[in-house]
């Protein structure tokens, strides 16, 4: 499965992958936000990789892993996943990082719309959900742009493999008929956003 926006492309992971997820992964504060061991070492980038090769492989998939590749530098810069596909309910979970080099530049809004799209329009699901740990401010922002809307708190919901600590858990959800609500306003805000991008990078 692959799908591409402007600068964008949304893809299965390959092997080849391994040193751009090391590299966006080995971030402590990334790693307790997505639940990932830290240090983030090759051995854990190919286990993934190698999993979710096998999992794509399968008859009757309960989800989609992308990373997120940069056009421009040809660079694994993030990943997303619609998982947990509920087929008889029409509803999924969602997960999304971004590398830190790679943020506040629109690539999370940019990959989430091509991501939602997919689910909503071609696996036809109704509602989407998303766990966020309560002390991520940017994600919980991101959520809420897009046009999630919380729906609770789970407390002491994970146990953070960089640090051993206890996490509160925002729980998000967001219905097909707010996305197409709120996408025009949400395109509309990317497109200025990477306009301005574009002539900061001229100015230089």
């Amino acid at each position: 499965m692959r799908l591409e926006t402007e600068r964008l492309i949304l893809r299965e992971p390959k092997i080849s992958d391994w040193k751009d997820l090391v590299e966006g992964l080995n971030n402590r504060e990334i790693a307790i936000y997505m639940n990932v061991p830290f240090p983030y070492k090759q051995k854990n980038a190919f286990e993934w990789i190698n999993k979710k090769i096998k999992e794509s492989k399968e008859k009757d998939k309960q989800g989609h892993s992308f990373v997120i590749e940069l056009k421009s530098e040809k660079k694994v810069i993030g990943g997303m996943s619609i998982e947990s596909i509920r087929k008889i309910d029409k509803t999924a979970k969602t997960g999304s990082w971004i590398s830190k080099k790679y943020q506040r530049r629109g690539y999370m809004t940019e990959a989430k719309i091509a991501a939602n799209e997919f689910a909503f329009n071609k696996l036809k699901l109704r509602k989407l959900k998303s766990g966020v740990v309560t002390l991520n401010k940017a994600s919980n922002a991101t959520q809420r742009a897009i046009g999630y809307k919380l729906e609770g708190v789970l407390k002491k919901e994970l146990i953070g493999r960089a640090d051993k600590k206890i996490y509160d858990s925002n729980l998000y959800g967001l219905l097909k008929e707010d996305w197409e609500k709120n996408l025009p306003k949400l395109k509309k805000h990317l497109k200025n956003k990477i306009k301005k991008l574009k002539e900061e990078e001229m100015k230089k």
